[in-house]
C-alpha cells in the first residue's frame, strides 16, 4: 500500500511541477512557434488542440519510458534516442486515431475527419511532444514520475496558451507603438512571463 501511495505522490508531485514550475513553454521554449498561431487562430479550437496533445503525450511517454531502459545499454543511444522516440510518437498518434474512429468515426462526416486528422497530427508532432519524451530520458524519471510529467507538461501547455490569450486581448491598446503590435509585444510578454516562471523555480539574475 505504501508503495503505491508514493507512486501516486510522485505522479502528482511531477504533473504540478511540469505545469507550472517546469512549464515547456515558458521555462523551456517548446512549442511556442505553434501556440502563437494557435491563440491567432480562431477557428481552431484551443482546448481540444491541448487536449489531443495531452492524450498523446500520456500514451507515448510509457513506451519512451521502456524504450529508453532498453537502450540504456547502448553506446550510441543518445544518437538513436530521437528517432526511436518520433517512432513511438508515430504510433501513439496512430493509436489515438483509432480510438477516435471506433468510438466517434462513422457518426462524424468527411470535413470533421480531415479536420480531426489535421489537428491530431499536429498536435501529435509538436516539438512539446518529443521535448517531454527526451526530458524524461534525460532525467531518468521513474514510470509514475514520468507519467505524470506528461499530463503535467500538457497541462502546462494549455495554461501557457491561456495566458498568451488573454495577454493578446489585453494588449490590443493604441497606446502601444505600431511597430510593437502583433507579434513582438507577444514575444516580448512570453518573454516577461519567462522570466516570472524563472524566478518562480528559484533561480537569480546575476547582475
Amino acid at each position: 500500500m505504501s508503495v503505491i501511495l508514493k507512486a501516486l505522490a510522485e505522479f502528482v508531485l511531477y504533473a504540478v511541477l511540469a505545469a507550472f514550475a517546469q512549464n515547456a513553454v515558458l521555462s523551456r521554449a517548446l512549442g511556442v512557434s505553434h501556440l502563437v498561431r494557435l491563440v491567432d487562430d480562431g477557428a481552431t479550437g484551443n482546448g481540444a488542440f491541448c487536449l489531443l496533445l495531452t492524450v498523446v503525450q500520456v500514451v507515448a511517454v510509457p513506451l519512451c519510458w521502456g524504450a529508453n531502459q532498453l537502450l540504456t545499454p547502448f553506446a550510441y543511444r543518445s544518437a538513436v534516442r530521437p528517432l526511436v522516440f518520433l517512432l513511438i510518437t508515430t504510433a501513439a498518434c496512430g493509436l489515438v486515431w483509432l480510438v477516435y474512429w471506433l468510438a466517434l468515426g462513422k457518426k462524424q462526416s468527411d470535413d470533421a475527419h480531415k479536420e480531426m486528422g489535421a489537428l491530431l497530427a499536429t498536435a501529435s508532432f509538436n516539438s512539446c511532444v518529443l521535448g517531454t519524451m527526451l526530458i524524461v530520458a534525460i532525467q531518468s524519471l521513474t514510470l509514475p514520475q514520468a507519467i505524470g510529467f506528461a499530463l503535467g507538461s500538457g497541462g502546462g501547455y494549455y495554461l501557457a496558451v491561456v495566458l498568451v490569450a488573454e495577454g493578446q486581448r489585453r494588449l490590443r491598446n493604441r497606446r502601444i507603438p505600431m511597430s510593437f503590435r502583433g507579434l513582438p509585444i507577444t514575444l516580448l510578454y512570453l518573454g516577461m512571463l519567462a522570466l516570472a516562471i524563472y524566478g518562480f523555480t528559484g533561480h537569480t539574475l546575476l547582475i
